[in-house]
């Protein structure tokens, strides 16, 4: 396994973040990958987009038993702007949904962000219809009224709450699912989770991410079990580096990332 090469990355890469939020001058790093490149957060919690969605929904509706919804709702859209316009969406109101984001539409205004694909419709019946409808009436609303089925439980594990979201609604695929977990393992019942640290859901770019770091060829399926004991392995490992570093714990969906 290539670790200390991956913890070369993750070491300069959350030093950049710490020269940055000192206030000192570019550039952040010699590196020159990381100088010409951009890359997401080693932390998850720092990212941009994730701090606007915790200080101002996660945190203030902890005790929500439907924050999770919530969370589906700030990633699929994705834009701190259009989230604050939206509004914290518990209880669920899609004309307002709609309505809103319609109207920033017709101001010329950003409506979404960038990060993710956010589907924009599936099946004929949908086809032609504006983003927001689709997910308004197609995605959201049915999993609103079926909420009481797919909110955590006392007792979850992250693996469990991760199974009901992907086979809850449309769209909400394993990408989708992982990061409402992600979001979601702060608040409520699954802070107790006993797989907090250590659960995490494969994706496209994780599982090429897995192959490169072990060697493999980069396009090498995954069956999913096989992954996430290969990425327990890396996490045991990059761990010691961590923690000889003085750095913050990595979760395994921060590893992940």
């Amino acid at each position: 396994m290539r670790v200390k090469e991956l913890f070369a990355f993750i070491r300069e890469r959350h030093a950049i973040y710490l020269r940055r939020q000192k206030g000192l001058p570019k550039p952040w790093t010699d590196d020159p990958i990381l100088r010409k490149f951009r890359f997401c957060n080693i932390y998850r919690e720092l990212d941009t987009v994730t701090v606007w969605i915790r200080e101002h929904w996660r945190d203030p509706h902890r005790d929500d038993p439907d924050l999770w919804f919530a969370m589906l709702v700030a990633r699929k859209v994705n834009f701190p702007e259009s989230l604050a316009d939206i509004g914290y969406p518990s209880p669920w109101n899609p004309n307002q949904f709609v309505k809103i984001l319609a109207r920033r539409a017709k101001e010329g205004k950003q409506v979404e962000g960038a990060a993710y694909m956010i589907t924009a419709g599936v099946g004929a019946k949908w086809k032609g219809v504006p983003k927001r409808e689709f997910l308004a009436k197609a995605v959201f609303s049915p999993l609103w009224k079926n909420r009481e089925a797919v909110r955590p439980k006392k007792g979850d594990t992250l693996a469990a709450f991760y199974e009901r979201l992907v086979n809850a609604g449309m769209t909400v695929g394993s990408f989708i699912a992982g990061q409402i977990v992600a979001d979601t393992k702060f608040q409520g019942v699954l802070k107790a989770a006993p797989d907090w640290w250590a659960w995490a859901a494969p994706g496209p770019g994780s599982q090429r991410g897995l192959n490169r770091v072990l060697g493999f060829p980069v396009k090498q399926p995954w069956k999913v079990n096989d992954w996430q004991i290969r990425l327990a392995e890396l996490q045991f490992e990059i761990d010691k580096l961590i923690k000889k570093a003085g750095m913050p714990r990595l979760s395994a969906s921060d590893l992940q990332s």
